[in-house]
């Protein structure tokens, strides 16, 4: 903690699970925590013998965080962070490693993010969360498995399945900031014991937290989203299973979040856009080609339309009451880019099952191959550009594929992957710039995990991630900037899972260290334009190496028949290693952006009656750079949070509220001359984070 207000909080919070806990007797017999399944990896696991460090969050606690988007849940996660400078959370970072934001230039993402095999790396805009039976966040290189897109890990959003039971269930949500929101999923048989249907449809609406005192409106940075999903499961013969998911996601959001002040009113004349239409479909078949192995089909495509614009000077014209003019008091300019995003793949993966163990039936194997195909084309409308700026960035992705996991003994696994990938990515646009890059990439990992006894098991890994080199778009930059190199990461990490007190406490903890060969760093410098405000120039260079290294630690102990206790506790230490930025500060041996030093989640539930439930929780992060460019650094924070629910039959109400303490915190920032009231004089801006929110959320379901 770093304040006494903090420590007050948690002090309070243990007291209160203290007192709960003196008030009832550990009973004798209790069950166990409930085994959660991770699917995001070759094969169905355990959380508890997974060897990794790894995150699922289930839909018990997005409902019990009154989660509608990833953004809400994301802080149970350690080590895991996210940028704004966005209607929503669309960027993430994981052990300090990600992208922040996307402007004129190509992004190849170092965090993975997929929803139901489809690819939506990069544009996180997407992640509604109703219906979502869980969200797996995989920690560390996932080379073998992902490749490119997975430097720093993969965020895989899996939505609830159909089975064959009819059934529905109804949500309706109203919160502070006129929001409110209506979902429903229904499930039913289509052909008894062959084909089932699962469809789901909500909108959430809300006028956002932001003012706009210039325009006198609440809603400039709203939120209107529609999500949209229908999912099959085939049983099209006896060895042979076909998932089909098809959704549609409507996000259509203002963008009006920075203010000249730093507060929640802002000036601006002509609020932006961020918005994402999307439709997609993925289809996997799943067929038994004998005893010894089994063929898994992966096809997934989906078309976005984006938008993201903005009010460049965050202010109106006439601010200052003089004529504008740079070089005296101010300048006006609308900022937008339109995408047109089309991305396409399709794996084959073979599976052994019992009978396909080989090397004396002591190796179960995965042989794939992976294409993968996307094509962004970026048109850019800019006040003070002479015509609209276009682009055309195409990528393909071709990967060849294996893993091992031997049986050395009973107890003692041993696993080795290795991924072969070809790159290949064009790019074009209208000022005559073309550039081709075209690389081999290899990732891949060896991992030993020991089960030592019943409930424990240790494990340590040594994995190679990857994320392809790119280009630099703005012409102003020189030759030798115009493009930038692969980086490679190398991940060392160990770790201990166990399983307590016949299964009422699970524990998780992970030391990992990683080291970033021809690390990526984002930064921009800024050219001042008499009369047209601050130019800001993007790029990405490669500074020398990077170090990662940190701690993280998951608990969970059902203490009592009424008493849950959870926590989890990411530490952090990065450093940036020889790398000067453009304006000529050497910021070797600082910490990278978006790296907090700390994270942590505390909190407790607690059953007050069979129909009466109660949750308390609390979850801190500490300070961090928002940028490599500048000194900019957000505050450390903790935020608290309480949900009270009544269950009757099919009926469940909830009273739950979110930064109970209305504490003031950010999400991105920026540091450079934006105000002309006091002459352009350089200064930190911040975009602040969700402030207190109470809201009632009604269900019903029928099965």
């Amino acid at each position: 903690m770093t304040n006494l207000l903090s420590s007050r909080y948690l002090v309070n919070t243990l007291s209160i699970a203290a007192l709960l806990c003196a008030t009832n007797t550990v009973a004798e017999e209790l069950k166990p925590i409930d085994e959660i399944v991770v699917r995001a990896d070759f094969r169905p696991a355990t959380l508890q013998t997974t060897a990794g460090s790894l995150t699922v969050m289930t839909e018990e606690l997005i409902r019990a965080r009154a989660g509608q988007h990833i953004e809400d849940i994301l802080n149970v996660a350690p080590n895991v962070n996210f940028a704004s400078g966005s209607s929503r959370a669309r960027y993430f970072q994981i052990r300090g490693i990600g992208e922040r934001s996307q402007f004129s230039q190509p992004v190849n993402p170092s965090v993975g993010f997929i929803i139901d095999e489809v690819d939506f790396s990069g544009i996180g805009t997407a992640a509604t969360l109703f219906d979502v039976e869980q969200v797996e966040v995989l920690r560390g290189p996932q080379g073998t498995r992902y490749g490119a897109n997975a430097l720093a890990g993969v965020i895989s959003v899996r939505t609830t399945p159909p089975t064959d039971a009819r059934g529905a269930h109804v949500e309706a949500t109203a919160s502070d900031y006129d929001t409110y929101s209506l979902g429903v999923a229904a499930n039913s048989p289509l052909v008894e014991n062959k084909l089932f249907a699962r469809i789901a449809l909500q909108r959430y609406k809300s006028d956002g937290f932001m003012d706009n005192t210039y325009l006198h409106r609440s809603d400039t940075n709203n939120r209107d989203e529609f999500t949209g999903r229908l999912k099959l499961h085939w049983l099209a013969g006896d060895d042979v299973t076909v998932d089909v998911s098809l959704f549609h996601i409507d996000i259509d959001n203002g963008y009006d979040a920075f203010s000249l002040d730093n507060n929640r009113n802002t000036l601006s004349d002509e609020p932006g856009t961020d918005a994402q239409k999307t439709d997609a479909v993925s289809i996997t078949v799943n067929s038994e080609l004998s005893a010894a192995a089994h063929l898994v089909s992966i096809m997934s495509y989906a078309d976005s339309q984006l938008e993201y614009s903005y009010d460049e000077d965050w202010a109106y014209e006439g601010i200052t009451g003089c004529q504008a003019d740079y070089s005296f008091c101010e300048y006006s300019s609308f900022d937008q880019y339109l995408r047109d995003r089309e991305n396409r793949s399709l794996e084959f993966r073979l599976v052994s099952s019992q009978d396909g163990k080989i090397f004396a039936n002591a190796s179960d194997w995965v042989l794939g191959v992976y294409f993968a195909e996307k094509d962004e084309f970026l048109e850019r409308n800019y006040t003070y550009s002479a015509g609209t700026f276009n682009s055309d960035y195409k990528t393909r992705n071709l990967a060849v594929y294996g893993q091992l996991d031997t049986a050395i003994s009973d107890r003692l696994t041993l696993t080795t992957g290795l991924r072969f990938e070809q790159w290949d990515a064009d790019y074009d646009d209208n000022n005559n710039l073309s550039i081709d890059n075209d690389e081999a990439l290899v990732g891949g990992k060896i991992a030993l995990d020991y089960q030592f006894t019943d409930d424990h098991v240790v494990y340590s890994s040594l994995s190679k991630g990857y994320k392809a080199g790119g280009v630099n778009t703005d012409g102003s930059l020189p030759i030798s900037q115009r493009d930038f190199d692969t980086e490679y990461l190398w991940n060392i990490e160990t770790g201990l899972k166990s399983s307590l007190l016949e299964g009422r406490l699970s524990s998780r903890i992970s030391l990992f260290f990683t080291q970033r060969k021809e690390q990526q760093v984002k930064g921009s410098f800024v050219i001042l334009r008499p009369g047209m405000g601050p130019e800001f120039i993007d790029f990405v260079d490669n500074a020398a190496n990077g170090e990662n290294y940190g701690l993280e630690v998951e608990l969970n102990w059902q203490f009592n028949e009424q008493l849950q206790l959870f926590g989890a506790l990411g530490l952090l230490q990065t450093t940036v290693e020889d790398y000067v930025t453009p304006d000529g500060v050497d910021i070797s041996g600082r910490d990278q952006a978006h790296a907090p030093n700390y994270q942590f989640n505390l909190g407790a539930n607690y059953a007050i009656t069979t129909q009466w439930q109660a949750r308390i929780e609390l979850e801190g992060k500490d300070a961090f750079y928002f940028s490599n460019r500048h000194d900019e650094e957000s505050e450390s924070y903790e935020l608290l949070s309480a949900r009270i629910s009544y269950q009757q039959d099919n009926w469940n109400v909830a009273l739950w509220g979110r930064n109970l303490t209305d504490e003031r915190y950010e999400t991105r920032g920026f540091g450079f001359a934006n105000d002309p009231r006091d002459n352009y004089a350089t200064g930190g801006y911040q975009q602040l984070g969700e402030p207190r929110v109470v809201g009632l959320s009604v269900s019903y379901s029928v099965n």
